[in-house]
């Protein structure tokens, strides 16, 4: 982090007034300092960063095409700020408290409050941890007999709580339900606050029974609930949420003992529940998905029709929801698929539209880097490739293919929704300049909104009623501006099918309910194809492949080249040798293709499939493979304008021995091989050795249009936007990649290990090296699958630049694909059988 702000600090300083870059510059050490202060909490980051991005904003008038993000940094920083001014006064107010004084625990409180205020927004057990120790201080000086004791006791109870969820440790709840108890003792019948007290006690005593399944907890929980319910009559603000939780806990019972009367009053509860929150309220969907839930149990008990006629009663009004987009929205549409799934209701395509569009919609007002992205993108992790079964199995081929563009590389679709379509707006006219400015601000309002529903139990359906009106007036005023009318809205299939305007695209998606290939052609509906292959299978072939190809490069060895051999014949039976036979029937011999593949196939190398026997044809003797995240990303790249041949320029970037790293003995020979075919057409810079720096790098990606990389990549599965490419100093990452503004940028060849290795937990998002180039503009890039033979790589380089020049002598982009394929086809008997696959193109 350090090395990354003394970095941009560098680069702002070679930016004197009046410079191009300097804005960019302003920004980039802004957010670098934004992100030092979220690590280590120096408020002299903050407060830079907030100057650096009043600069960057002065910089960037209203017909400015980066003035949005300006806004937008500026806000997010200010917030952060307005956040740490609230704690450091606080801070201030406690140490003019001492020991002694009267207001001493009024002041412990308030701070751990700020603090608690603060983790829900960031997730950092920090604070948590120091808002517990400052409530037990508060406690330890309101002694048996003060006032507030029972206050101070419920605090940190709920404050432990917060900390059990996120660690688990059984000792904080288990204190937590003794202060709860504590609690209760001092708020007897009558007492304002016993009816909360009485709640809490009963939430942490089923957090237990959930923990230990301990029956006698459950038991006391509900007999809390009852009572706190009484103490709830009607009219009362909490009702609603006695009535839930007192039905969710007899629910649970009825788990356990299969007591059908504890399940008839769930259902009344939750009936009660939800007539407490009418169309419009900000937790209806909630309480209708308890309904709902409950009712299917019954029905799975009875096999009672009405049940099961209610339960899709109350889910299908969600479709024509048009409020800004809750989480318990997007569980209770998630619930609904899962229902109609496992009884092939009719209703089905219909659920999976409506949660699509809420996790569209509700991605819409997020930042991608929150804690509640990522939550959200795990959560539906697999419903863009279910909806795309669904839709398949219903015939609507077309709507399959919309469904899963829609919801996979969620995180790349948010970074774009605001790059692009806001960027466009912002030039586009004056009015749309201030509707982008006015739309940015609203998304932040929302925001905060959303993000409050989760964490507390205030109804905020006011707030968002009035934020509605607004979100749906500039949404309207900007889809009537030429060329806006689907601003924001997902792609028809008649936008997709462009993707296939150089030859067809191959979705292969696996799904729980059926694996299928989709073919996509630019002149006519998309031809099916069923594989012959489970979910489940798709899996276990791509953790065998991974597991054979960790040390790949490394060695060539007969039984382990005879294992990947086997997965690829496996691959080609299953999968890939059906879709040919299909395919062979529209597309030419020898056309290029582009493969689409979703959940663990991402992970499989479709384009080496083939039988590998004797007097046999593989895929690659067919046809020339290419691949794609998603439809949108090849579009986009194919719509990028290339830039005048005159204008573009070429770097070689090698990194032979990176800070803390293995050397690799090859990339001096690489790169001279790289300069003896390129400079001849291009003009050429070499970054080698201790001048591949994170800053060189940058600074040479940033201008260069052409590049060529060879050095260690590092992947991090567990955290992708970590992954990096390793330099002399340190590493470059693609969370750094992505917020670099490049000038026009054409072909990358990233000569290094797992480039296209992402997430482990969910490959659809394809956060990856790879992808971090394509999405920052590269229209073509070169990856890798695994690990790369750095000598290898040299000898496939050389072959491969030779076949990028075309006829006229110059280097085409678009040639990459076939250059590829000719490279590995003449190398084919002369490397390691693992490295002639490694490589994969992606982009036009």
């Amino acid at each position: 982090m350090a090395d990354n702000v003394e970095w941009c600090r560098a680069t702002l300083q070679e930016c004197p007034p009046g410079h191009s870059r300097l804005p960019l510059s302003l920004n980039n050490l802004a957010t670098s300092l934004q992100d030092r202060f979220k690590q280590r909490g120096a408020l002299s980051d903050l407060d830079e960063a907030i100057e650096l991005h009043r600069a960057a904003l002065a910089l960037r008038p209203p017909c400015h095409s980066d003035r949005s993000t300006s806004l937008n940094n500026l806000a997010l920083s200010l917030q952060d700020r307005f956040q740490q001014w609230a704690i450091e006064l606080h801070r201030a107010a406690l140490a003019l408290c001492p020991p002694g004084h009267s207001d001493r625990s009024t002041s412990l409180n308030n701070l751990a409050t700020s603090l608690q205020d603060r983790f829900q927004q960031r997730g950092m057990l920090s604070d948590l941890d120091e808002a517990i120790e400052l409530h037990r201080a508060a406690l330890a000086l309101c002694p048996p007999g003060h006032s507030d004791r029972s206050t101070s006791l419920n605090n940190l109870a709920l404050t432990l709580q917060d900390r059990f969820q996120q660690r688990g440790m059984l000792s904080d709840l288990d204190e937590a339900i003794e202060l709860h108890r504590a609690a209760l003792a001092l708020r007897p019948p009558g007492h304002s606050d016993r009816s909360t007290s009485l709640n809490n006690l009963a939430l942490s005593l089923q957090d237990r029974f959930q923990q230990q399944g301990v029956l006698s907890n459950l038991d006391e929980a509900i007999e809390l609930h009852r009572a706190a319910l009484a103490l709830r009559p009607p009219g009362h603000s909490d009702r609603s949420t006695s009535l839930n939780n007192l039905a969710t806990s007899l629910q649970d019972r009825f788990q356990q003992r299969g007591v059908l009367s504890d399940l008839n009053e769930a259902i009344e509860l939750h009936r009660a529940a939800l007539a407490l929150c009418p169309p419009g309220h900000s937790d209806r969907s909630t309480s209708l998905n308890n309904l709902a839930l409950t009712l299917q149990d019954r029905f799975k008990q009875r096999g009672a029709s009405l049940d099961l006629k209610e339960v899709f009663s109350l889910y299908l009004p969600l479709s024509q929801v048009s409020h800004p987009v809750t989480r318990g929205d997007l569980r209770a549409a998630k619930s609904w698929t899962a229902f109609a799934e496992e009884l092939n209701h009719r209703s089905s395509l219909v659920a999976y539209q409506t949660t699509l569009k809420f996790l569209d919609q509700y991605i819409a007002v997020l930042s991608s880097f929150s804690r509640h992205f990522n939550m959200v993108r795990e959560v539906t992790s697999s419903i863009a490739m279910d909806a795309f079964s669904c839709s398949v199995r219903r015939g609507a081929l077309t709507t399959a293919v919309e469904l899963v563009e829609q919801g996979r590389a969620v995180f790349w679709a948010q970074l774009a929704r605001f790059r692009t379509p806001l960027d466009e707006l912002s030039v586009s006219s004056d009015a749309g300049s201030a509707l982008a400015e006015e739309f940015r601000q609203l998304s932040i309002d929302l925001r905060k909104v959303l993000d409050a529903i989760d964490v507390s139990p205030e109804d905020q359906s006011s707030q968002i009623r009035h934020l509605t009106v607004q979100w749906d007036a500039v949404l309207s005023r900007i889809r009537t501006l030429p060329d806006f009318s689907r601003f924001l809205l997902p792609p028809l299939f008649s936008d997709l099918q462009k993707a296939a305007e150089d030859g067809s695209v191959i979705i292969v998606n696996a799904s729980q309910y059926s694996c299928d290939a989709l073919i996509i052609m630019v002149d006519q509906d998309p031809v099916h194809i069923s594989l012959d292959i489970t979910r489940a299978e798709v899996s276990e072939l791509s953790s065998v492949f991974q597991s054979l190809t960790v040390h790949a490069g490394s060695s060539d060895h007969e039984m382990e080249l005879n294992k990947i051999v086997g997965v690829l014949r496996k691959l080609w039976g299953r999968v890939v040798g059906p879709t040919l036979q299909v395919l062979r029937n529209f597309i030419p011999r020898g056309s290029r293709i582009w493969w689409c593949p979703t959940a663990e196939f991402t992970l499989l190398p479709l384009h080496a499939a083939g039988p590998y026997e004797p007097k046999s044809h593989n895929f690659s003797h067919f046809y020339i493979s290419s691949y794609t995240p998603t439809l949108t990303a090849l579009i986009r790249a194919r719509h990028q304008a290339s830039r005048d041949a005159s204008a573009q320029h070429f770097v070689a970037i090698g990194q032979a021995r990176p800070d803390g790293g293995k050397e690799l003995r090859c990339v001096a020979a690489e790169l001279d091989v790289v300069t003896q075919r390129v400079a001849p057409f291009l003009p050429f810079t070499t970054l080698a050795g201790s001048d591949a720096t994170v800053h060189g790098a940058f600074d040479a990606i940033s201008q260069k249009q052409w590049l060529h990389l060879a050095c260690h990549g590092m992947p991090n599965r567990q955290q992708p936007l970590e992954s990096s490419f390793a330099m002399h100093d340190g590493p470059l990452k693609i969370r750094d990649i992505i917020r670099t503004h490049l000038h026009d940028p054409e072909f990358a060849f990233l000569s290094a290990c797992h480039t296209t290795v992402g997430d482990e937990s969910s490959p659809d998002e394809a956060i990856h090296l790879a992808a971090a180039m394509q999405f920052s503009g590269f229209r073509s890039v070169i990856g890798s699958m695994w690990s790369v033979d750095d000598k290898v790589a040299g000898q496939i380089a050389s072959l491969f630049y030779a076949n990028l020049v075309d006829d006229s002598g110059r280097l085409d982009c678009k040639r990459a694909a076939e250059a590829l394929h000719k490279a590995v086809r003449t190398l084919r008997k002369k490397i390691p059988f693992e490295q002639q696959i490694v490589f994969v193109h992606i982009g036009v």
